[in-house]
């Protein structure tokens, strides 16, 4: 009687098999890339919020300064924050669709045709 593919064929998949492909080349390059976005980016915005931490506690001649109206350059920075998180978003999006996901699809793809070619 022929096997059928399993509701859930990545339980079809040893874990000895995943292991091998977390060793593959191809993987520890997938992480790599990914390692080299994250921690400079990650650092890059940790930075970036210690400083408005670190001049909202000693600069607070600085961070009061008016830049217009009622808008100080402590509200200004604070701001600067969030839109420093939505583009740090959007330059990941754009990067894991370029860079990531590819490699990603292709390591997928080869285990599943794996469990097709094992299936049938």
């Amino acid at each position: 009687m022929p096997e059928t593919i399993p509701s859930d064929p990545a339980a079809a998949i040893s874990g000895e098999r995943y292991l091998e492909v977390q060793a593959s080349p191809e993987f520890q390059e997938l992480r790599s890339r990914l390692r080299r976005f994250v921690f400079p980016m990650t650092a890059f915005f940790l930075i970036w919020y210690g400083l408005y931490v670190l001049l909202g506690a000693f600069a607070h001649d600085f961070m009061a300064t008016q830049v217009f109206g009622n808008v100080n350059v402590g509200l200004l920075i604070g701001l600067g924050q969030f839109l420093t998180t939505f583009i740090i978003t959007g330059i990941y999006v754009r990067f894991a669709n370029r860079n990531l996901d590819p490699r990603a699809s292709a390591i997928r793809g080869d285990l599943e045709a794996e469990l097709e070619g094992r299936v049938k």
